[in-house]
């Protein structure tokens, strides 16, 4: 299901670094480019259900610079967020895409905004998927029993665990059951997981102290200033990011919507496929 098929082809982009990226050829409407999360894992954890989009919309997905199969092993000085944001112009560029359709997702979505201000011209709409424009409240998730029960055992290993790619994907599997809200869509999830090329390039960076916040400044503001239409795309029992911020950030920003899906964690796109890919779609047209 993730794995190169008819579907997808793959290509190395050269600059700086090389940069892997999956894509599809056929779309009429605006190419849509996606930015995966973790950032310590690789894109093909997203492949489906977009890859239903593949017969009416161009896709992009590529890997992160130090993720799956683009570089790794740069200094961790060059792991932050502005150098991504210039491999990203340079993916469109070497496409021969002016303006692309844009989601970012968890980590993904807070790069995504960061390329909506950067250069708004680029980005024709924007999707923030399981991500948010405001900080978390320190205690957005207080009396949540539930949450810190599933989130136990992946912050276990973030604590014990040496340094490593291993770790990443150990953490990855603990916090399966905090990613995933509804328990019969959790074995394609570990499925997906069997198969990421997980790295620690951008963890490496982070235990160093040299990571920076991928963070805007006053993003409801600048994000309103480029008009670019957004979609809030998100899980209401996501762990991570509480969809509450969603549904307030659409409240203040006048370009912005909110799509909050019921029965559905951070990893939205797996409890909930159909109804993910129906937002998406009708959001996109």
């Amino acid at each position: 299901m993730v794995g190169v098929d008819s579907v997808w082809k793959q290509r190395i982009v050269s600059g700086d670094v090389e940069l892997f990226v999956a894509y599809t050829e056929v779309g009429a409407g605006h190419p849509l480019l996606v930015i995966h999360g973790g950032p310590d894992w690789d894109h093909s954890y997203l492949r489906e259900p977009l890859a239903g989009l593949s017969g009416t919309r161009r896709l992009l997905l590529p890997d992160l610079r130090g993720c799956g199969r683009s570089s790794r092993g740069l200094p961790i000085t060059e792991y932050h967020p502005n150098a991504v944001i210039s491999d990203l112009l340079g993916i469109l560029n070497t496409f021969g895409i002016a303006a692309a359709d844009v989601l970012g997702f968890s980590y993904g979505g807070l790069l995504a905004q960061r390329l909506a201000v950067t250069a708004p011209e680029r980005v024709h709409r924007l999707i923030i998927a399981s991500s948010s424009l405001l900080p978390v409240p320190a205690d957005a998730f207080a009396g949540w029993q539930e949450r810190q029960d599933r989130r136990a055992p992946e912050l276990e290993i973030w604590a014990r665990s040496a340094l490593g790619p291993e770790r990443t994907q150990a953490a990855a599997l603990a916090g399966a059951r905090a990613n995933v809200w509804r328990p019969e869509a959790l074995p394609d999830y570990l499925r997906r997981l069997d198969t990421v090329r997980f790295s620690a390039e951008w963890d490496r960076a982070r235990s160093a102290g040299t990571l920076q916040s991928p963070r805007i400044d006053n993003p409801i503001q600048a994000l309103s200033a480029t008009a670019v239409p957004i979609l809030l795309l998100h899980g209401r029992q996501d762990m991570v990011f509480p969809a509450e911020l969603a549904e307030r950030t659409a409240a203040a920003l006048p370009n912005a919507e909110a799509m909050v899906l019921d029965e559905a964690g951070h990893m939205a796109h797996i409890d909930q496929p159909q109804q993910w890919l129906t937002a998406l779609e009708k959001f996109l047209s």
